[in-house]
This record gives structure tokens, C-alpha cells and sequence, in this order.
């Protein structure tokens, strides 16, 4: 799913009283909001007493805390209201800009005039109707989700845990270093090696009945295993620590078997070049969607 969240505004609803679960909601806001790309555009995260109500719109996120005894479909209209007046005072371009939150301050003079419009009235203030409400949830329900699925999406976001397969090319890595391109050229450079080697042997191959065989399966397999750590390096992957050990350690195979056709110092440099790619492979890390919150 292609992220939606390109700005977040993060907001508190109605007001409680400050009890030691509201804090704790007020502090996992931040938490939720850096998952919230993952999710669909609404959902209910529960609480014991408290609950926390999320509508994502056009990049824009919106977050309120109620208590669970009030009606959901209030919960969203507050919300409905909240992204109605946000879209009037601020257009497309301004939240794209949006490197931080300073630009929206302005907009927490309208956040509270809405609370206490709910706190007094109890309804909607503004053009969405409950009516309305009720009849889009009873037909698109929010996503029930659990705090224990917030932190393991946002520890994969944020590159502390492995994505799953399927969902590995919505992920985008650090950009690529210096080092790092440096490891692909010379791991380019050792491919280019292996697969010319490899070739030129087979010729011969066919000539000594095959006697060279395992030689010019062992320069493929090394060239083979050059690609794969350069995939590795430019896309993310899920179990990358076990692949990125187990191409390295075909490749020291692989060379040590073809002592005798390399030097040493050619099996070094092979080896030293598949080791930096490795070190560089596991230091890449996911990109933290942190620099992405407006909040």
C-alpha cells in the first residue's frame, strides 16, 4: 500500500480529566502516528478507558483521544470536522512544503474552539451530520487495532525489525553512500572477473573431458553471488543477515576452492570485497518516516 502519510497533525480531542491513561495515550500518539502509513485511512486504537480515533486524507493525518463510553460515530465526526476546517485553512501545497509542524500552529486556536464546541454540544459543529457518519462506518468500519501491532509495524518502519516479503518493496532504505557505491563497483568489477573467467574456462572444459568443471561452476557461482549482494545493498529484503552471510560465505568457498587459478593476493581481494559489501549491506537501514511527521 503506497504510504498516505506525507504530513501528520497530530490532535487531541475533547478534554478529560488527566488521569495517569491519558498521559500515557497523549505520549503514544507519536508512536501511532509514525505506523499510521500502514494502516488504512481510519481506524480505533483501544484502550482500557480510553480510546485513540485516526482519519488519514489526502497526506494529512488527524488523531483525537475520547473516552470509550463516548459513541465512535461522534469520535469521527470530530474528526470529519476537524479535516473539513484543516482543508479550508490550508491547501494541497502548503502541507506537501511542510517540512515541520510550524506552519499548522496556527491551526491549534481552531482545534480548541472545536473541542469545546463537542465538550458543550456533544454533536458535530460543523457540515458533517452523525447521520452521515454512522451510515459510512456501518459501511466502511474502521480497522480495530491493538498497541502490541502498533509497535511491531513502527519498529519495522523504523528498521529495528524485518518486513515481511510481501511487503519489502513499499520499504525505502537509507540512501546509498559513498562506501556504498564504491562496494558496487568493485563488486561489479569481481562479477565481471568471475563470469569472464568462467566462460573462458569452459572452452577447455569441453576439450579435457569435463576435468575443469567444478572450476567453471565455481567462478558462476561466485559472479552469481556478486549480483545478489548488490541487490542486497540497493533493495530491501526480508532475513537479509542470513542471506548477506550466506553469499559471503560462498563466495570465501568459492575462491578458496580456486586456489591455484588465483593468487593470493587475487583471493584477497575478492574476499576483501565481498566482506565490505556485507558490512555495508547490514549497516543500511530502513528509512525512519521520523523527518516525515509534522508533529
Amino acid at each position: 500500500m503506497k504510504p498516505m502519510i506525507m504530513r501528520q497533525c497530530v490532535l487531541h480531542g475533547p478534554n478529560f480529566e488527566h488521569n495517569r491513561e491519558l498521559q500515557e495515550r497523549k505520549q503514544q500518539l507519536r508512536t501511532v502516528s509514525k505506523a499510521l502509513a500502514c494502516f488504512p485511512g481510519r481506524g480505533t486504537i483501544k484502550g482500557q478507558e480510553l480510546n485513540i480515533y485516526f482519519v488519514s486524507s489526502e497526506g494529512v493525518s488527524y488523531m483525537t483521544v475520547c473516552h470509550c463510553s463516548l459513541p465512535v460515530a461522534k469520535a469521527f465526526c470530530f474528526l470529519e470536522d476537524l479535516r473539513w476546517e484543516f482543508t479550508a485553512c490550508f491547501n494541497s501545497t502548503v502541507v506537501t512544503l511542510a517540512a515541520r509542524p510550524y506552519p499548522f500552529l496556527e491551526f491549534d486556536s481552531t482545534i480548541q474552539k472545536l473541542k469545546q464546541q463537542y465538550n458543550q454540544s456533544g454533536g458535530p459543529a460543523l457540515e458533517v451530520t452523525l447521520a452521515e457518519v454512522q451510515e459510512d462506518l456501518r459501511i466502511h468500519p474502521p480497522k480495530i487495532i491493538n498497541l502490541e501491532e502498533v509497535e511491531l509495524t513502527n519498529g519495522i518502519a523504523n528498521g529495528h525489525m524485518e518486513q515481511s516479503t510481501g511487503s519489502g518493496q513499499n520499504v525505502r532504505l537509507e540512501p546509498v553512500t559513498a562506501p556504498g557505491i564504491l562496494s558496487l563497483v568493485l563488486n561489479i568489477m569481481c562479477a565481471s572477473l568471475n563470469i569472464i573467467r568462467g566462460v573462458h574456462l569452459i572452452e577447455y572444459t569441453f576439450q579435457d573431458d569435463y576435468e575443469g568443471i567444478w572450476n567453471v561452476v565455481a567462478f558462476l557461482l561466485a559472479f552469481v553471488c556478486c549480483v545478489f549482494q548488490c541487490h542486497l545493498y540497493l533493495f530491501h529484503s526480508s532475513l537479509k543477515k542470513l542471506k548477506s552471510f550466506t553469499l559471503l560465505s560462498v563466495i570465501v568457498l568459492c575462491n578458496l576452492y580456486l586456489l591455484g587459478l588465483r593468487n593470493v593476493w587475487q583471493l584477497i581481494f575478492h574476499i576483501s570485497v565481498a566482506s565490505l559489501s556485507t558490512l555495508l549491506i547490514l549497516n543500511r537501514k530502513v528509512q525512519d518516516r521520523t523527518n516525515d511527521c509534522g508533529v
